[in-house]
């Protein structure tokens, strides 16, 4: 992460950025205090569906009319477009770990004003997450198996007695 000196941006704009999360989150905290608190069994369901959201936002392409006003996407890579509060919204749309900390108010959010539909949400995304999970580990055992067949197709053949002494 470069610091703000080495972007088109001020220390204002990120101030910005933080005092609107920090409303949010203090009106999603203040308002939660009538309504009966997230239970702890839920908060895996709540990780996996922020993680698919951010995912979602940040890097699909289903999603980049979101990112558009903010991130120039080219076959390099993405990056953010503009300066000043643009550019920092840019950086948080390019980051999953910046975006996910407010999909992750956004969904506590839901699911604390409209308990169904926040568990309907999180229960969506989070088998998203899982999928992801899954097709992660599958690729990797293929990949695996993939490298070990391979290795054996390089490896010169082994006799009976077997590996020839040098």
């Amino acid at each position: 992460m470069r610091p703000v000196s080495q972007t088109p941006t001020e220390a204002t704009d990120y101030a910005v950025l933080s005092a609107a999360y920090g409303v949010l989150l203090g009106g999603t905290a203040v308002s939660a205090r009538r309504r009966a608190p997230i239970p702890s069994a839920e908060l895996p369901l709540m990780a996996a569906a922020t993680f698919a959201l951010s995912k979602l936002v940040v890097h699909e392409k289903v999603e980049s009319w979101v990112r558009e006003p903010f991130v120039e996407e080219a076959p390099g890579g993405r990056r953010p477009k503009g300066r000043r509060l643009r550019y920092a919204v840019g950086e948080l749309l390019t980051c999953t770990r910046c975006t996910g900390a407010w999909s992750a108010l956004a969904l506590v959010g839901l699911r604390l004003h409209a308990p169904a539909t926040g568990r309907t949400v999180a229960a969506v995304l989070a088998t998203s997450a899982g999928n992801d999970f899954l097709h992660a580990a599958f690729s990797y055992v293929c990949s695996r198996a993939n490298e070990r067949e391979k290795r054996e197709a390089e490896a010169p053949p082994r006799t009976a007695a077997g590996p020839r002494a040098a």
